[in-house]
């Protein structure tokens, strides 16, 4: 079985900064991509960011120069750090990975359970 725990949300006021981490556990034989989502009230989810597990990233235009992706490979963990957050930001964010297990040994894509931030104007 194959688990992302996602920690880090919280209240901030705009201008603040947060850090997001998710880790997977479990039966991980290799990770592939790792990305953030984000779900805010009444809107679909949306990606934030993505990194290959060669390090190359992808920003949402409405983070960019704001958010920082980053991994830790050795950790199975991504990282979200949020600077210059605005309370449009605010949303639950999800940690999405593509894992290969020991148990089945094929690419599966797996998500967090989501972490609340919230930004204050």
């Amino acid at each position: 079985q194959v688990q992302l725990v996602e920690s880090g949300g919280g209240l901030v006021q705009a201008g603040g900064s947060l850090r997001l981490s998710c880790a997977a556990s479990g039966s991980v034989f290799g990770i592939n991509n790792m990305g953030w989502h984000r779900q805010a009230p009444g809107k679909q989810r949306e990606l934030v960011a993505t990194i290959t597990n060669s390090g190359s990233t992808n920003y949402a235009d409405f983070v960019k120069g704001r958010f920082t992706i980053s991994r830790d490979n050795a950790k199975n963990t991504v990282y979200l750090q949020m600077d210059s957050l605005k309370p449009e930001d605010t949303a639950v964010y999800y940690c999405n990975a593509d894992i290969v297990s020991r148990t089945y040994y094929t690419t599966l894509s797996y998500w967090g359970q989501g972490t609340q931030v919230s930004v204050s104007s």
